[in-house]
C-alpha cells in the first residue's frame, strides 16, 4: 500500500498530527485515500480538509485555529499561552473580525471576541500551544488592554496578570499605555499601574 505509506510520510513530518486534503493533493495523491484512512481509523476528520491522526495525543489550541484560520486567541485565553494565568480556560477565547461568519462556531468550545477590522491585525504574536505546537495570540500587552475593555472578565484572573506584568522585567509600560489609549482603556490601565508600580 504505497499511497497509504506516503500520506503517512506526509503525517509523520507534521510534528501535530494534522493532515490537510490540500498537502494531500499537491503530493499528487488522490483524496480518496484520506477516506480510507479514516474507515481504517488511522486518522479522523476533525474540520473541512482537516484530518488528524488518531495516534498523536490531541492539541485543541491548535486543532481549533487550523479550523478557523481567522481566529486569534485571546482575553484569558492568550493570558494562559503566554505563561500569565495558571488558570487552564473552561472556554478558549478566540477574536474575529467583525462580519466574520461561521455557522460551526456555535458547537465549539469557543468564546467568541468580535473587533474591528483595525483592532483585529495590530499586537498579533506566535505563541507554543501546551503541546508545542505554534499558535497565533494577541501579545500581552494588548491582551491586557482587551481584558480590561470587556466587563465579564475574572477580577482575580485580571489583578493576578497586571502584578505579574508589572512585574516583569519584559514589560513595556510605552507599548501598554499607547495600545491602551488606541483602545480606549487608558484610565483603567493607569489605575492599575498607579497601584502596582
Amino acid at each position: 500500500m504505497c499511497i497509504g505509506r506516503t500520506i503517512n510520510d506526509i503525517m509523520m513530518s507534521s510534528s501535530s498530527g494534522v493532515i490537510t486534503s490540500k498537502e494531500v493533493t499537491a503530493a499528487g495523491i488522490h483524496r480518496s485515500e484520506l477516506q480510507k484512512l479514516v474507515k481504517n481509523s488511522d486518522i479522523y476528520r476533525f474540520g473541512k480538509g482537516l484530518y488528524v491522526s488518531t495516534h498523536v495525543w490531541e492539541d485543541d489550541f491548535y486543532l481549533l485555529q487550523q479550523k478557523y484560520r481567522r481566529g486569534i486567541y485571546s482575553h484569558d485565553t492568550a493570558l494562559y499561552l503566554l505563561g500569565y494565568s495558571d488558570r487552564t480556560p473552561a472556554k478558549y477565547t478566540m477574536t474575529f473580525p467583525k462580519g466574520y461568519n461561521c455557522p460551526s462556531l456555535k458547537q465549539e468550545n469557543i468564546l467568541v471576541k468580535r473587533v474591528i477590522p483595525e483592532n483585529y491585525d495590530f499586537g498579533v504574536i506566535e505563541a507554543k500551544s501546551p503541546n508545542g505546537n505554534t499558535v497565533r495570540v494577541y501579545d500581552l500587552e494588548k491582551t491586557l488592554c482587551d481584558i480590561l475593555r470587556g466587563n465579564d472578565g475574572d477580577i482575580q484572573i485580571i489583578t493576578s496578570a497586571m502584578k505579574r506584568y508589572a512585574n516583569s522585567k519584559e514589560r513595556d509600560i510605552h507599548k501598554l499605555l499607547k495600545y491602551a489609549e488606541r483602545l480606549r482603556v487608558k484610565p483603567k490601565v493607569l489605575r492599575y499601574m498607579e497601584v502596582l508600580l
